[in-house]
């Protein structure tokens, strides 16, 4: 099975976010041909809810079986549900609330209102993905993970310089010392996002470009989080022409 990184460079957000869209959607029926059931994590950010909102834009979405898709996150603010700083309220708004999926579908992390603690909220949503391990795992094998990254290159709730990139040991952390607000959060681990098959990052914006450039030269996980992800198959950055910036010529695929 082979594995390579991919770099794959839009002119601006807007084609990006309908190129990333459309090969969500191609990817999707693929699999559901394949398989009973598709596992996606969605991730949050401005990019995050513009794929999200390109899909729902789309009427290819309506060939798609979504009854058997069932939607993760890669991360989460410790606020209360509904909140608008929650990664699944964007996609709820963006893509999901649209699809008129059953409940059991949609598995977002417990919020600061649920009545849990920030650690027993992480122990919960360990024990949602146990529900659906596989090959052994105690989480499930992800088909796609979507995944942002920040300026810092950090991914989900991963920053550099802390801890939460090099715990391997559970799926599921609480985060109390996050640079970016809310200090607080939720994250899924190096570990979970690396057995996936396919990680698509996306990112826009020359904001992106050293992370990027870091990462794709070798960085540290530590300095730059995102340089330790690399899903089983295949691992893609989608980027506009902004974030590729630093991206040597020789990295950047002239095709999927």
């Amino acid at each position: 099975m082979t594995n390579d990184r991919r770099v794959l460079v839009h002119p601006d957000k807007g084609a990006l976010a309908g190129s990333v869209a459309a090969r969500f959607m191609t990817k999707l029926l693929d699999l559901l041909d394949a398989q009973e059931t598709v596992h996606v994590v969605l991730t949050g950010g401005s990019m995050g809810g513009a794929v999200l909102s390109s899909v729902r834009d789309s009427p290819a979405h309506a060939s798609i079986d979504w009854s058997r898709v069932h939607f993760w996150w890669g991360d989460e603010r410790w606020v209360p549900e509904g909140h608008e700083e929650r990664n699944d309220r964007q996609s709820r708004e963006a893509l999901l609330d649209s699809l008129g999926l059953d409940a059991g579908n949609i598995h977002p992390f417990p919020a600061s209102d649920s009545g849990l603690t920030l650690d027993a909220a992480a122990d919960a949503y360990t024990a949602e993905l146990a529900r659906y391990g596989s090959d052994g795992l105690p989480y499930p094998v992800f088909d796609i993970v979507f995944l942002g990254v920040g300026p810092d290159g950090h991914i989900a709730s991963l920053f550099p310089h802390r801890s939460g990139i090099q715990v391997v040991d559970r799926p599921v952390i609480a985060v109390r010392d996050s640079p970016k607000p809310p200090a607080e959060r939720l994250s899924l681990t190096r570990p979970v996002i690396n057995a996936a098959q396919r990680v698509w990052m996306v990112l826009a914006g020359s904001d992106k470009a050293s992370a990027l450039g870091l990462a794709l030269a070798g960085a540290s996980r530590d300095e730059v989080p995102v340089a330790g992800i690399k899903g089983r198959r295949r691992t893609v950055f989608f980027v506009d022409r902004d974030a590729a910036a630093e991206v040597p010529e020789a990295l950047i695929a002239r095709d999927y």
